[in-house]
């Protein structure tokens, strides 16, 4: 008993890792330019491991899952957790009320946490 309690007690003394999963969006803000396009701002948090791992992308998709929008990110972020990417001149379909952002990475593709954003907040 006192090794499972020793045990126990040393696994919860390690600090947090978090493994390289699938690639999370954790935060989406957008504004509406004047011309009707819209700017996102996506937060992105994943456990970048190098370049053989990394979130490489995030995606605007109308609910019906068009692709409307991709944002390329260009290397790893291993030392910066979570991070944030903006793209402009997103122009959303008529008609489209609601979006759902998505990230991918180099492994999994775009297997992580989406979001659901209102375009009319």
């Amino acid at each position: 008993m006192m090794k499972t309690v020793t045990g126990l007690m040393f696994a919860l003394s390690l600090p947090c890792v978090a493994l390289a999963e699938g690639a999370d969006v954790v935060g989406v803000s957008k504004v509406q330019a004047s011309d009707g396009s819209w700017r996102f701002r996506v937060t992105v948090a994943h456990g970048d491991e190098g370049w053989e791992h990394y979130a490489n992308s995030w995606q605007v998709l109308a609910p019906n899952g068009q692709v409307i929008a991709t944002r390329v990110l260009a290397h790893p972020h291993v030392e910066e957790q979570p991070f944030t990417r903006n793209k402009s001149g997103i122009v959303i379909p008529e008609g489209v009320d609601e979006v759902i952002v998505r990230a991918g990475d180099s492994v999994h593709g775009f297997s992580g946490k989406t979001m659901r954003v209102k375009l009319s907040d």
